[in-house]
């Protein structure tokens, strides 16, 4: 798997760590904030407000980029499970055209690797899945050459091996797209710094202009680690809330196995 430095953090731990930070940012502007009102430093509201508003506006333009980010590998993940079902019940279907003892070994071992892309889409074992994976990929070649060999112009054979081809083509794009491509962590890290620097700005303009605490100061802080923690989630694959459903592999393997 292509682990990052947040990967460290459990995903269950996410969403309460982002919001205290984001509290205590608050919290620490407004501190700040009230000290310059102390020591009799003042500040024009409208600058104070134009200033505040814009890091608030370019966080939110930053939670939006890589929210986008992060939807669009979501989308792409869902996508890769979907062509890769079809690209494998069709495998299936044409192996049932092969002669034998070709035709069973290789229903077996599709059998056997549809169970693997279900797991696939769990937590656990994702290095062992992947390994065992080219393992079938070489067991079923093996057994497709066998049956070119026994008939070399059939045309039944030719089309089995375009979609085994195409199914093999698929595992290396649904590993690359479902477990390598995340979100670089220069991005992350420059989201984080803004979201850090964003609430002390709210809470620095609250202390300048109150002297008490606006209840929605803690909403704010929780709204954005909310946000936050569904980007995390997205750009997570094997863990968390919003996962990708493996319904599709799920069908295929039941419509195997109810195949005589």
């Amino acid at each position: 798997m292509n682990l990052q430095p947040l990967d460290l953090i459990p995903m269950w731990f996410f969403f309460p760590l982002i919001a205290v930070v984001s509290m205590l940012a608050v919290e620490g502007g407004y501190r700040f904030g009230r000290w310059r009102v102390q020591g009799n430093v003042a500040e024009k509201d409208a600058s104070l407000d134009a200033m505040v508003a814009s890091v608030l506006g370019l966080l939110g333009f930053m939670l939006a980029f890589t929210f986008s980010m992060a939807a669009a590998r979501y989308d792409a993940r869902r996508q890769a499970v979907f062509e890769e079902a079809n690209s494998i019940g069709t495998t299936y279907l044409r192996a049932r055209l092969l002669p034998e003892p070709q035709r069973s070994k290789i229903a077996d071992l599709l059998r056997q690797y549809t169970e693997n892309r279900v797991q696939l889409g769990a937590q656990a074992r994702i290095d062992e899945l992947v390994t065992q994976s080219g393992v079938f990929h070489d067991q079923l070649w093996s057994q497709s050459v066998a049956a070119v060999e026994q008939d070399p112009r059939s045309i039944m054979t030719n089309l089995f091996l375009q979609s085994l081809n195409e199914t093999i083509d698929l595992h290396n794009k649904r590993v690359f797209v479902g477990l390598q491509s995340r979100i670089p962590i220069t991005i992350w890290f420059a989201l984080f710094s803004l979201t850090l620097f964003g609430m002390s700005s709210v809470g620095y303009q609250a202390g300048m202009n109150s002297p008490r605490r606006s209840p929605e100061m803690p909403v704010l802080a929780l709204a954005f680690a909310g946000v936050l923690f569904l980007n995390v989630d997205l750009d997570r694959p094997q863990e968390g809330l919003l996962r990708v459903s493996q319904q599709p592999m799920i069908d295929l393997l039941k419509t195997m196995n109810n195949v005589p």
